[in-house]
């Protein structure tokens, strides 16, 4: 008798050849599926397709602006994931256009293949919100719950890892400057979370270990003010550094003349961000709606900083630390 071999399921994961995309490629990857990695552009995804077996990831094209290749990049599919945010405008890529109007035809796709739907949001998704950023996350959650109610959101903290765009980005500065901006004085809390944690927490809403039609707040287990996560990446790259406190009408006015630039490193919008907490609530934490309520250990930043941030020290992995 032929034995019949069962063709193991297909994910569509949109954005999957970023930051945290490419660590839930590599989670569902691990558990067998096949995975679509829907991008803009799939010729500068190969990265993604060494984090599988030969053959199991797919890059291809798909613009959530053009609700026919949404389409396409669902089609056959057995779940999808839509990762695809932005933390700045350019052009046509405006926050409306990619995180609501976006979200809904990701939605829209998922429903019309009746297929399970997992969308990553933010924490800080407010309709309220004096963020565009915040507003447009809000909008998508909405989009996608009114279109697919079963669907599982997910809004994490800050997302640190390998790669991330936060504390890279200081080590970066620290390198060069002799003195780091706290903005807004450093007060702002966060609740800094593992990029390996939400990848998770993905992978086990696609498994069908999730409870749907809720909205899941994502964050480490430590809350830390933007003064005290600057003094532990310092500390972690061995390099003393002036942390200099920048009132909120200055760092607006830098962001308004940052702003301008291709890349920014700081934006009006996320400066009217970082003046509001980023942790998870205690609504949130009451109903489960957290890492430890999915049964996920969260990973603290002490625990993982060391393990990528060694670069940033004076000589590297060889740098002997210096004592406090």
């Amino acid at each position: 008798m032929t034995e019949i071999l069962e063709i193991p399921q297909l994910v569509t994961v949109f954005g999957g050849s970023g930051f945290i995309g490419r660590h839930v490629v590599r989670a569902l990857a691990k558990r067998g599926y096949r995975v679509r990695v829907a991008v803009r552009r799939p010729d500068l995804a190969g990265c993604v397709q060494p984090l599988g077996n030969v053959g199991q990831i797919q890059p291809v094209q798909a613009n959530l602006r053009v609700r026919w290749s949404v389409d396409r990049a669902v089609e056959g599919a057995d779940h999808v994931v839509n990762l695809v945010g932005i933390l700045h405008e350019g052009g046509r890529q405006t926050f409306n256009a990619v995180q609501a109007f976006g979200a809904r035809a990701v939605a829209e796709a998922a429903r019309a293949a009746g297929v399970g739907l997992t969308h990553l949001s933010a924490i800080g998704a407010d309709a309220a919100s004096a963020s565009a950023y915040g507003r447009t996350k809000a909008a998508g959650e909405k989009a996608v719950l009114e279109t697919v109610p079963s669907a599982t959101i997910y809004r994490p903290s800050v997302v640190f890892g390998p790669e991330d765009r936060f504390f890279n980005l200081f080590a970066t500065l620290a390198r060069y400057s002799p003195a780091l901006p706290l903005i807004g004085g450093g007060g702002t809390r966060f609740q800094p979370v593992f990029v390996g944690d939400v990848a998770e927490a993905v992978a086990r809403s696609v498994d069908g270990k999730v409870a749907g039609g809720r909205i899941y707040e994502l964050g480490g287990p430590d809350i830390s003010t933007f003064r005290e996560l600057m003094e532990e990446m310092l500390e972690v790259i061995d390099r003393r550094r002036l942390l200099v406190p920048v009132p909120w009408f200055i760092a607006d006015i830098q962001a308004s003349v940052l702003g301008l630039l291709p890349n920014p490193l700081l934006t009006r919008d996320q400066v009217k961000l970082l003046r509001h907490d980023n942790v998870v609530s205690q609504a949130a934490i009451a109903e489960g709606r957290t890492l430890p309520g999915l049964g996920i250990e969260p990973r603290s930043t002490d625990a993982i900083l060391p393990g990528y941030l060694w670069r940033f020290r004076p000589a590297g992995q060889f740098t002997r630390k210096t004592e406090a």
